[in-house]
């Protein structure tokens, strides 16, 4: 871990009146089951809804509520949420157990994603709704300013092979593994294949296509957990 906190704050834009607070967000829970961030992170997500939401609202007065879903949660996933925390340089100052630590867990996604959340929560508690915002303002303006309502988001498996085709490697492939239930309420579980994992990603929906697309999702959940 980065000691030097003081940076950190800098490139937040906040400066913390308890410390603590910070370091504990920064805390995973590989350290301890009991002091660690993912309090703090569930505070955080739900202040980044609700400012994203407002924001949104805001910005876009003339769009409808699905395109308003549709682009917070572009603007909330935990792929966005992972490229803040890169930028931010957060990686370097994560407490994590010696397990995560060899594993590369300073560089796994969904742990960035958590901490950006944890470090929203605790500026909360040690100061407010306002001063969250104005860091979610500035962190996420670049972000919110590039967004199109109009236009069409597209779906897991596009975005899979999208992924694949910039890194020149071979596209997925997709495979029935069962279907069980009634013709009315079957249920499909399908998994998906790709060259760079050395396990296929298992998942179910209602229908094959269902089933695929989340199939797809997770695949790229993994390989971005990889990158």
């Amino acid at each position: 871990m980065n000691n030097d906190l003081d940076r950190l704050m800098a490139r937040l834009g906040y400066r913390f009146n308890d410390i603590e607070l910070l370091a504990l967000a920064l805390t995973h829970r590989s350290v301890s089951r009991h002091r660690n961030y993912e309090r703090l992170e569930f505070l955080g997500d739900a202040q980044l809804g609700q400012i994203i939401s407002v924001a949104l609202f805001e910005r876009f007065p003339d769009a409808a509520e699905g395109q308003l879903t549709r682009m917070r949660a572009s603007l909330v996933r935990g792929q966005t949420l992972a490229l803040v925390a890169r930028e931010l340089g957060l990686g370097d100052y994560l407490v994590l157990g010696g397990g995560e630590l060899k594993s590369g867990g300073h560089r796994r996604s969904s742990i960035l994603a958590d901490a950006v959340e944890a470090i929203l929560g605790a500026i909360y508690l040690d100061s407010g709704m306002d001063e969250v915002r104005g860091v979610i303002d500035r962190l996420w303006e670049s972000r919110i300013n590039q967004l199109d309502p109009n236009a069409h988001p597209k779906d897991s498996k596009t975005r899979l092979q999208e992924f694949l085709q910039g890194r020149k490697q071979a596209l997925p492939t997709y495979e029935v593994l069962s279907i069980s239930g009634k013709d009315h309420a079957q249920t499909f579980e399908v998994c998906c294949k790709v060259e760079s994992l050395p396990d296929a990603v298992v998942a179910s929906g209602n229908s094959r296509r269902k089933a695929e697309q989340e199939a797809a999702r997770l695949t790229l959940e993994k390989l971005d957990d990889n990158a």
